[in-house]
């Protein structure tokens, strides 16, 4: 006969705990991605521990949604193992992770567990992922520029420290790059860097070639591909639970998220898997319930701010895609990456007249944005006359705003390109800016 009573104490001590266990539930089938269990009475966010026999470690998992008395589950690691009759142990708690300044210069898994060989983490103190959206009465409002140092951002599309932006570009139009330069010069205190759904090849690729230093006052985490959806899922939770710790402590935190698509494809995963209704191309209503909870809680705090870059990986270059509108209606502002740019060998490939800062015209003073204004005219201009110039149609002379744009867009245009080891400041910007001939006046 089996001894229940040592079992259950067994158990107690492989889960850390100490206070009676109330309730142990116990697994009763598995279907695709979810684990059914009986027996437990969690609430939803609740970390519970599955038992598999002849495993020293228990499988995290947490509670996703229920189906009448049976509770569903889904593991924060892998199934394998698992199967009907196994012991379920809530923990009482929804998933925490180790916070501190021990943090930094460290690259975490989706779980906040460290990767690579400087071991565990034994310091700090445990910090709930699940987040607050801070009170927008209790939101400082933004009056301070954010250097950048990207030349076409700080002059164009000025950020204000606390403001949230979105970059939009299909595949290999130099999104990494961009982040990796705006990590490396960005004022700010702290970085906190999220990729989920990456490649493995690129985490590595992205911390050498790319963040480089900037490692040094950073904490990656990183969730790939390959890992199960709510480990992706619980990645992002990990990075904005990091960022707000850090801003709590009155720091200057920068947030940089690739990506939300991924994202996004993950929470339909998980919604499809416990019986949600597929809605606009296949995406389920959870989706669109989670992006602003999670984008929201970026941005200004009582104290300290999170400024936060935020990529979508738009689906056929279509701006217009689900996740590419409903991301741009929430943030403060959109920095598309245009692939006809990155064809010519312009870097970064941002699209000024396509990209907006909705907080530049309180950040700037008046002279900068004529400045501004003027790039915007002198662009604008240009592309509406390409074709008969490229052509040879366009007769010099016969309008003296295409006249003035072709005699400035090349030097605008070199002053746009930016080599991703060419740091400027803000004051350099402004002063380059300035030595731009305002349509020949």
């Amino acid at each position: 006969m089996v001894d229940l009573a040592a079992e259950l104490r067994e158990m107690r001590v492989r889960a850390g705990r100490t206070r009676v266990l109330k309730l142990i539930g116990q697994v009763t089938r598995v279907i695709g991605l979810t684990v059914e269990v009986q027996g437990i009475n969690s609430s939803i966010g609740e970390v519970c521990d599955i038992y598999v026999p002849g495993e020293e470690d228990a499988v995290l998992a947490e509670v996703v949604g229920f189906r009448e008395r049976v509770s569903l589950l889904m593991p924060l690691g892998e199934l394998k193992g698992i199967r009907p009759g196994c012991r379920v142990v809530p923990r009482g708690r929804d998933f925490t992770v180790r916070v501190g300044d021990h943090l930094l210069g460290r690259v975490l898994d989706g779980l906040g567990r460290p990767m690579g060989e400087k071991g565990w983490l034994a310091e700090g103190a445990d910090f709930s992922v699940g987040g607050q959206v801070p009170n927008p009465l209790e939101r400082r409002r933004i009056h301070d520029v954010l250097s950048t140092g990207v030349r076409a951002i700080d002059a164009c599309l000025t950020c204000g420290r606390g403001q949230r932006l979105g970059i939009f570009s299909g595949s290999g139009v130099g999104k990494s790059t961009l982040l990796g330069m705006i990590a490396r010069y960005a004022s700010a205190d702290i970085n906190v860097i999220a990729l989920i759904g990456e490649r493995g090849r690129e985490v590595l690729d992205f911390i050498e070639a790319h963040l480089g230093d900037g490692l040094a006052r950073s904490v990656v985490v990183a969730a790939t591909s390959d890992q199960p959806a709510l480990v992706r899922l619980k990645g992002a939770a990990v990075a904005s639970a990091l960022a707000e710790y850090f801003r709590a402590q009155g720091r200057n935190v920068l947030l940089l998220m690739d990506s939300v698509t991924r994202l996004a494809a993950a929470q339909r995963e998980v919604g499809l898997a416990i019986g949600e209704p597929p809605a606009t191309k296949g995406y389920t209503p959870s989706v669109f319930a989670l992006l602003p909870r999670l984008l929201e809680r970026s941005g200004m705090g009582p104290t300290g701010s999170i400024t936060a870059f935020y990529t979508v990986l738009v689906d056929g270059d279509d701006m217009n895609e689900p996740i590419a509108d409903a991301v741009r209606g929430i943030l403060d502002g959109h920095i598309v990456l245009s692939r006809a740019l990155a064809g010519r060998g312009h870097f970064p490939s941002i699209d000024i007249l396509q990209s907006v800062s909705r907080l530049m015209p309180e950040l700037v003073d008046e002279e900068h944005m004529v400045r501004a204004a003027w790039v915007r005219e002198v662009l604008s201009t240009y592309a509406d006359a390409k074709d008969l110039i490229d052509i040879g149609a366009y007769v010099p002379g016969s309008n003296p705003r295409t006249d003035r744009a072709r005699a400035a867009v090349e030097p605008l245009n070199g002053f746009l390109r930016q080599r991703p080891d060419e740091r400027t400041s803000f004051q350099e910007t402004l002063q380059l800016l300035s030595g731009l001939d305002p349509g020949g006046e």
